[in-house]
């Protein structure tokens, strides 16, 4: 019974690697969704179920470098600071035109605004 209970967890590992991947594969088309960190995320739920998978995101020759220095120290390079903050302004501007609740308009760019605070404390390579 322990061996079922371990392969169903095994499986859901795989699967949320693979909708993570699949997310920041969206990401590389669509300018608002972020690759990096689904990748991020991908790689870290691969490492409990696919480690196969975990491997070819490390070693992967556009985002391997990107998910090394995250793991080795947290550190995001300057440049996808300034590409999220920018996003997150562009964002919080857009939801001001639209006819969203005050309670969205005003929630979602103060929480924006502590991500990007937290994002700009991060080492940078």
């Amino acid at each position: 019974m322990k061996r079922l209970g371990a392969s169903v967890a095994k499986l859901l590992w795989r699967v949320l690697a693979l909708v993570l991947v699949a997310l920041g594969l969206l990401g590389v088309f669509l300018p608002v969704l972020p690759t990096v960190p689904f990748l991020l995320a991908a790689a870290w739920a691969g490492g409990h179920g696919w480690p196969a998978l975990e491997q070819w995101l490390v070693g992967h020759p556009r985002y391997g470098k990107y998910i090394r220095q995250w793991r080795e120290g947290g550190c995001v390079p300057r440049r996808a600071k300034w590409a999220a903050s920018w996003m997150m302004a562009f964002s919080s501007a857009l939801l001001l035109a639209t006819s969203a609740h005050i309670a969205v308009k005003i929630g979602a760019p103060l929480l924006m605004a502590a991500v990007a605070i937290w994002l700009w404390r991060r080492p940078e390579p």
